[in-house]
Parts: C-alpha cells; sequence; structure tokens
C-alpha cells in the first residue's frame, strides 16, 4: 500500500501510519456518506491524535490536512446549513458562538484561565493569543483558524501557567467560529 504521506528522516519520530492512515480512511467514508460509516465531524478531527513513532508520518503534512479535512467540514456544513436557511442566519449564529468567548477574553491578562496544577502553558503565550482574537473581534484584526490552532506555548509552573485542557477546549471554540465566518 502507498503512503498517504510522506515520512520523516529514518530514525526521526512522526505520526502513526497506520493510526493516520485508519483516521483518514474513516473520515472519508464518512464524509462521502458511505452506508455503515462511523460519522466523523469537526470535533474529531480537531481532536484527532496520533502515537509518535520512528519512521512516521511528517507531521506538519498531516497536520495541513487535517486542517483542510476541518475547513472542508465546516463548508459542507454551512452549504448544507444555507440552502435550507439563509446567509444571513448562519452568520447570526456564528455570533452567537462567538460572544461565548467574549467572558474569557474580557478577563485580566494573567487571569483568563485557571492555573495550572503543575506544569502547564505559559500565560503571557496564552494571553497573546487572546489579546490576538479580542484584537479580531473589536477591530477586525485578520486572525485564521491556522494561526490560533497553530499556536505553541512555552511551558510553565503553576502560577505562571495556565491550565492545558481549559485552555485547548477554549482555543478549540475560537476556531470552530473563525472556521466558521472564514
Amino acid at each position: 500500500m502507498k503512503d498517504l504521506f510522506p515520512r520523516v528522516r529514518r530514525w526521526q519520530r512522526g505520526y502513526h501510519p497506520g493510526q493516520v492512515d485508519a483516521f483518514f480512511e474513516r473520515a472519508r467514508a464518512a464524509y462521502e456518506g458511505k452506508p455503515g460509516s462511523e460519522a466523523v465531524g469537526e470535533e474529531d478531527v480537531r481532536g484527532a491524535a496520533f502515537d509518535m513513532v520512528v519512521d512516521g508520518y511528517q507531521t506538519a503534512t498531516v497536520d495541513a490536512a487535517l486542517d483542510r479535512l476541518e475547513a472542508a467540514m465546516v463548508r459542507r456544513r454551512r452549504a448544507e446549513f444555507t440552502a435550507e436557511r439563509t446567509e444571513d442566519e448562519w452568520m447570526a449564529e456564528a455570533i452567537v458562538r462567538a460572544t461565548s468567548l467574549y467572558p474569557r477574553l474580557e478577563r485580566p491578562a494573567g487571569e483568563r484561565f485557571a492555573d495550572a496544577n503543575g506544569h502547564g502553558y505559559a500565560k503571557e503565550d496564552v494571553d497573546a493569543v487572546c489579546d490576538s482574537l479580542i484584537d479580531y473581534f473589536e477591530d477586525g484584526t485578520p486572525i485564521s483558524a491556522q494561526a490560533v490552532r497553530r499556536a505553541t506555548f512555552r511551558r510553565a509552573r503553576s502560577a505562571k501557567a495556565y491550565d492545558e485542557a481549559v485552555v485547548d477546549t477554549f482555543l478549540d471554540r475560537a476556531v470552530e467560529v473563525l472556521l466558521a465566518v472564514e
């Protein structure tokens, strides 16, 4: 069988090819509506995770394919929605989802999320992404779902760090909102 994605250089680590292939096969069957296929939604794509193995697939290439798949799913959902309703109604729902982000964004920097119990994401790095979201919502300063999705944060401890799970959940919601309006 031909690899779906390029592999890392010899002896380097990348995503487990069998896991990646199985996920994309399942996602393709669901997207194409094949009878008996297991449902795969945008949140499944956002939450996809694969083990790292020697001689695996290049992570950046697989991540880019996941981004395209998620965007395609959102476009399809939007097309189905607007076929029955209006584009204005779609945007109104996106605005409602966006307003669910505001309470956290309105908190002061350093207090937007729960402190980490041990290690977590550096508060100043997360706050910088939050500030970019504020600029987007208030001034229209461009930011893409991909930029939010690709944000990386330094590790920090306790009071200098936010709880990773809480931040990840919030950023997933922000990506969902941004994809809805892109």
